[in-house]
């Protein structure tokens, strides 16, 4: 199987990778960590989401954000909104594209943002249309891609139903998320051949979490079936709260190192990355949780020793 020449990471840290984080982040340092992961290479930098403070109070810096990150050339800063009133606040502060969230599983959709599937479809809806008026670019995301914490298998007719829907409401590009990354290589493709038949590929994106460790597998997986653009969380930072065990997103160090050794150009500088995310978990307290940025660091300090 061939798999495409060249890959986008769409790099999440700054908003899923820190917006559970118990302590307060300050402003100062999610700006610099945007900043940092520009230099490194990154061409598409999710920076925060445009939520109620009251339900995620790590993200009510929002428009501070925004105001205070430098804009790299040819560098996207996506933002999360879940409403029209979302929507409203990120065109306020200047947000050029948007990216909205629903989910596979009914159960999900309910608990997790209070309605059910059609009902988040139509919340969306405006949104969608607002944002085509001001040529701002829609993404879409669907969470329990390939598993559900409280109804457990999720079809990838369904999967796939939301992805069309999603993509005829004007989405540019739908994010299949492993939400408690409880996917395994075969089911990963099952899901994908289901959604393909209904949304073109070059469409779509893999958003795994690595809870069971099988986030690079399902990504391999993925750039078999011709999946070009994935994301990923420096340092593995962040991770779904209503899944039992889960240790976060798939880190960008180690979907980056993957690719390397595949010969797939992505324009990342891998050395930059790691230094970024010995920087963001020193400041955290937490421990780096990229296997590829462990190993590269004591490679990096023993040659450092030796010379």
């Amino acid at each position: 199987m061939t798999h495409p020449s060249k890959v986008k990471i769409v790099e999440v840290g700054p908003r899923d990778g820190l917006q559970n984080e118990k302590a307060s982040v300050s402003t100062a340092v999610k700006i610099e960590l945007i900043a940092r992961l520009g230099q490194a290479g990154v061409k598409c930098i999710e920076a925060t989401a445009f939520v109620s403070p009251k339900w995620v109070p790590q993200m009510a810096d929002n428009a501070e954000v925004m105001a205070g990150i430098k804009r790299l050339p040819g560098v996207a800063y996506p933002v999360l909104v879940p409403n029209m009133k979302g929507f409203e606040a990120a065109l306020a502060a200047g947000c050029q594209e948007v990216a909205v969230f629903g989910a596979a599983s009914e159960a999900f959709s309910q608990r997790n943002i209070n309605c059910s599937v059609v009902e988040s479809l139509e919340r969306f809806r405006p949104v969608v249309e607002e944002a085509r008026r001001n040529r701002v670019k829609v993404r879409g995301y669907i969470s329990c891609a390939l598993g559900c914490p409280y109804q457990g298998e999720v079809m990838p007719s369904a999967v796939a139903e939301l992805a069309h829907a999603l993509f005829e409401m004007g989405c540019y590009e739908i994010s299949l998320g492993d939400t408690i990354g409880v996917g395994t290589p075969g089911k990963t493709r099952d899901m994908i051949e289901a959604v393909a038949r209904r949304v073109p590929l070059k469409k779509l994106a893999g958003h795994f979490h690595d809870t069971y460790g099988m986030a690079i597998a399902n990504i391999y997986a993925s750039l078999e079936m011709g999946i070009a653009v994935f994301d990923a969380s420096v340092a593995g930072l962040g991770g779904c709260p209503y899944a039992a065990g889960a240790s976060g997103n798939v880190a960008t160090e180690d979907v980056v190192y993957l690719l390397q050794g595949l010969g797939i150009d992505i324009g990342i500088d891998l050395a930059g990355l790691v230094e970024t995310g010995a920087w963001i978990t020193e400041k955290l307290g937490r421990q780096n949780a990229s296997k590829a940025a462990r190993a590269l660091s004591a490679m990096f300090a023993a040659r450092s020793a030796a010379s």
